[in-house]
């Protein structure tokens, strides 16, 4: 037979050798000099941000920078001394750092006309006579030439609603801080007999630097604390401004109904492999698919964070093909990117493409042909089963297609109206849906009491032919204790009737600590980090949870979290919380 030749998403093909998360190929020769102008005009943003902080703290600092910045003198672009400078050197920095077109794009029209006036300076007297004015324009010369030369690595786009955005906030901003500042200059003006004019333009002059620019306005003087005030408010304004320019798109593109079919059509010939499969036909999600289409990775935008969840779907040796194309369309936009709850299997795939590995915890799988209720380790679990069925409760068991249109709408009232808060949680590994007709082969556990009132419910996803996940888990807080328990027996003692062989429950975030600190020997690092764990556990389920699936005696299987920097972790954490729903935060209208 001839030799097996590698796919166009095989790992084998010579082509797909993966680069660095959200990187280019390593570039040779003018791609390497590329690469490090771009760093050098990130470093150069930092410096002046730190020097600006510096001389907003340092009197005689600031003096001398002063000094420079009146009468025949002249500094490097941004090294004014200020507060607003500070920031928007800062923030520059951070928006370079993500590669983005519209960053440079500013950075250029700033800089540009100021060498070109730094340079018409140096050819007249006296300016052409104080050698720091030469190193001065070196500087931003040096400078505006690091942006030209790196022109290519800034390829980052950013949403096409931010010139408008940034408009409306800086008209907003600047009238706001400007009225601000003016009212708070009139009531600590020293000289009386200011005149309106006056106070206005001591405040703006005050707002770009809080150094000797707004002493021409000889009629105000204000308190120290005051011109502070003032600068920190239109460098607020500006932060607001910069943000609206520089956001990443909010990834509006979500799953379709073409892209649904395809997804369904891989879940079909390949669901088998990941318990997380099925959740990736949330429609707050989009798709990108390997070139060949034989596998995608689904994944949401949250804070300018590109979260993937699970692992990707479809063939394995298609899976670095898509996996490229995430990351790609993540450098494209200069998103962070970031994968949630993937398995230790996708975990090395995704670590040849550059991103490391932080273990979240394990999931909770129960094998049919291993479960039993017998036994002293199953006697807690068997004396629950036995109180709620002594009280009257049953089960039934049906898939969602197979339940009437009129109890399915009732049993989804039921669960909005016994879930615990106003936000529907889950992102990972929850559907956030429940009803849906395209859903049909999901199961529905239905418990009601002696009365035959729906007191708690069940819904499990399918996980390919022979499995079901858990997705939903909702019950009335005045029923019986031990209602969910009991339900998850009766699943898995019925569950070889319906041809099913493994049901995933739960996640159990951080279980091996408790698991290990526990144990007789346990560090002292491992005890203290499962005390701070129990301790957070009054308010989150980490520690019940762990509990609540133990007592089955699952399989563990690890989840991980994926990321390409490790300074992008607490950003992750972030979009984490916000995509699970366990933060909200106030957003622009139409921001994901």
């Amino acid at each position: 037979m001839p030799a097996r030749q590698p796919s166009l998403d095989s790992p084998q093909a010579p082509a797909r050798r993966a680069p660095r998360a959200g990187s280019p190929a390593p570039p040779a020769g003018d791609g390497r000099l590329r690469k490090r102008a771009a760093a050098s005009t990130v470093w150069y943003l930092r410096l002046q941000a730190a020097l600006n902080l510096l001389a907003v703290l340092s009197l005689p600092f600031r003096e001398e920078v002063h000094e420079h910045n009146v009468g025949s003198f002249f500094t490097p672009y941004l090294a004014t001394a200020g507060l607003v400078s500070a920031f928007l050197a800062l923030f520059l920095a951070v928006v370079m750092r993500r590669r983005k077109r519209a960053a440079w794009v500013f950075n250029l029209i700033l800089a540009g006309p100021l060498l070109c006036l730094y340079a018409l300076a140096l050819t007249r007297a006296p300016y052409r006579e104080h050698v720091f004015n030469w190193l001065s324009a070196a500087l931003t010369g040096l400078f505006v030439a690091a942006l030209l030369l790196a022109r290519r690595e800034f390829d980052a786009i950013g949403d096409r609603s931010n010139p408008r955005l940034a408009l409306a906030v800086g008209a907003g901003g600047a009238l706001v801080a400007a009225t601000l500042g003016t009212l708070l200059v009139r009531e600590t003006n020293r000289i009386p007999g200011a005149t309106l004019q006056d106070e206005i333009s001591y405040t703006l002059l005050r707002g770009i630097s809080v150094g000797p620019l707004a002493d021409r306005v000889g009629t105000v003087d204000a308190p120290r604390w005051a011109d502070m005030t003032v600068n920190v408010l239109m460098a607020a304004t500006f932060l607001l401004v910069l943000y609206a320019c520089f956001r990443a798109p909010r990834g509006a593109c979500l799953l379709g109904p073409q892209d649904e079919r395809r997804l369904r059509t891989l879940l079909d010939r390949h669901g088998e492999r990941d318990s997380l499969g099925y959740f990736a036909l949330r429609r707050d999600k989009a798709a990108v698919f390997s070139p060949s289409g034989k596998a995608a990775v689904t994944y949401r935008v949250v804070g300018g964070v590109s979260l993937a969840s699970g692992d990707p779907i479809g063939d394995p040796e298609a899976w670095p093909g898509a996996i490229d194309a995430w990351l790609a369309e993540a450098r494209r936009h200069a998103w962070t990117p970031a994968v949630m709850g993937a398995s230790e299997d996708a975990g090395t795939v995704y670590a040849r493409h550059g991103m490391d590995a932080l273990e979240l915890g394990d999931e909770a799988i129960v094998e049919l042909t291993d479960f039993t209720l017998e036994g002293r380790a199953m006697r807690a679990v068997r004396q629950a089963h036995k109180r709620v069925l002594r009280a009257g409760y049953t089960v039934r068991v049906r898939r969602h297609e197979d339940i009437p249109d009129d109890e399915m709408a009732l049993l989804v009232d039921r669960a909005d109206h016994w879930r615990d808060g106003a936000t529907e949680r889950g992102f990972s590994m929850a559907l956030g849906r429940l009803g849906d007709p395209g859903d049909g082969r999901c199961v529905m556990l239905e418990c009601r009491d002696r009365d035959d009132v729906p007191r708690a419910l069940l819904s499990f996803v399918p996980w390919g032919e022979h499995g079901l996940s858990l997705d939903l888990m909702r019950r009335d807080r005045a029923c019986e204790n031990g209602l969910m328990e009991f339900m998850v027996v009766e699943l898995l003692l019925r569950a070889e009737e319906s041809g099913i062989r493994r049901v995933s429950l739960n996640f159990a975030m951080f279980r091996s600590v408790f698991e290990r600190g526990s144990r007789l020997g346990a560090g002292p690092v491992l005890r203290l980090w499962r005390s701070v764990l129990t301790f957070f556990s009054r308010w989150w389920q980490i520690e019940s949870l762990y509990r609540a699936n133990a007592k089955y005696r699952p399989l563990w299987e690890p989840r991980f979290l994926l990321f390409a920097k490790s300074s992008d972790i607490p950003r992750i954490g972030l979009a984490s919380a916000r995509a699970e729903g366990f933060l909200t935060l106030p957003v622009l209208r139409g921001r994901s």
